[in-house]
């Protein structure tokens, strides 16, 4: 029996890591176990991609032959696609026009489309006519949420959305000690008792509100602010608000970028508290990652993040200070957080989402 051909547009692994990365190495590296599936894993860089999955008799790498988008599209997948004999392939939001296989497109979220104050007009016009064609041509559509799903549905008018959603990476499951973690990002990062936000930085996701709450309430007092996390779109009403605090204030405020997976994991576990405010979602990984981690964790109760039950009392309205102000109390004295750790492994697990995708394909 011939086995599946399957090809992957792994090109988001050739930048910053985002969650559209998060979510093909936890997918991909559960589903590469199928030795009855050969995977075709494409990108420009293709020795990172190989740092990320490994070899295996059953995984092939094919590599771009540049990072254009327009010479990736148009000519180096259906090429790729074609002299591979693929039977399946999968994108990310956006496919390419010419179709020589049956094609799964994952749209993580329509957020521009609910929420244009927070997206350029160009961007807005733009992906909307590339994902609601790309929705329309694929065999299958994917997203990562309910909340996704409704809106992918609503705004593009099709049907038969399927639920892939994302999860957390096993190394946030594992067992730690708490004062060697703490040990290892003070001589690192020289930091230690601070509060975590982990997010790329653009006005949607919403560090305004959560620095007003810790400066207005005295935290700096105690405890530092660390934001983990690249630029994305320019956060002017943060700049300014940022660049009139007093310098003993501004010491206690500390920015990140460009942090590996393995320090990430080191800051999330030696963090006092985990911070989550964004306004709007497709799903939203990091509040997951800090739960799984047994830390404290306040979480906006929007969009795809209402779904978060297990959080609880802490899950607040991202628009009130008072609100965040209040939940972060009752976190930093919460006593089922290893409660909270249990529900995220019983459900959001990368095995589960692998399972839930070869019964769809």
């Amino acid at each position: 029996m011939k086995k599946k051909q399957f090809f992957v547009d792994c090109h988001v692994f050739d930048g910053n890591s985002q969650g559209t990365t998060t979510y093909l190495k936890g997918l991909y590296q559960e589903l590469i176990k199928d030795r009855n599936i050969n995977y075709f894993l494409a990108a420009y860089d293709i020795e990172n991609l190989k740092e990320v999955f490994g070899t295996h008799d059953n995984v092939y790498y094919l590599k771009y032959s540049s990072k254009n988008k327009f010479i990736r599209l148009l000519f180096n997948i259906p090429k790729l696609i074609t002299q591979n004999n693929i039977d399946y392939a999968h994108f990310q939001y956006v496919i390419p026009p010419i179709k020589k296989c049956k094609y799964i497109v994952t749209i993580h979220d329509v957020l521009f489309l609910d929420f244009p104050q927070y997206f350029p007009f160009l961007y807005r016009l733009k992906n909307n006519l590339l994902f609601k064609y790309s929705a329309k041509k694929s065999d299958i559509v994917l997203t990562v949420s309910q909340y996704s799903k409704e809106r992918i549905e609503m705004h593009f008018n099709i049907n038969d959305v399927k639920i892939i959603p994302n999860a957390v990476d096993l190394k946030y499951f594992e067992k730690y000690n708490k004062e060697n973690e703490v040990q290892i990002v003070k001589e690192k990062f020289n930091l230690e008792n601070y509060f975590l936000l982990v997010s790329r930085w653009e006005p949607r996701k919403n560090h305004l509100t959560l620095l007003k709450t810790f400066v207005e309430n005295g935290y700096y007092k105690k405890y530092k602010l660390v934001f983990v996390g690249d630029d994305a779109i320019e956060y002017k009403r943060y700049n300014n608000y940022y660049n009139v605090l007093e310098n003993e204030v501004k010491e206690q405020i500390v920015s990140l970028k460009k942090i590996g997976f393995h320090d990430l994991v080191h800051l999330v576990r030696a963090s006092t508290l985990s911070v989550y405010p964004s306004f709007a979602e497709g799903f939203g990984i990091p509040p997951l990652e800090s739960s799984a981690s047994s830390i404290p964790t306040v979480c906006s109760n929007t969009t795809a993040m209402s779904d978060f039950k297990f959080i609880g009392k802490c899950l607040f309205d991202p628009s009130s200070s008072d609100d965040l102000n209040l939940k972060i109390k009752i976190a930093l004295q919460d006593n089922l957080i290893e409660e909270k750790r249990s529900q995220v492994h019983s459900k959001y697990k990368w095995d589960l989402s692998a399972k839930s995708f070869k019964e769809i394909t």
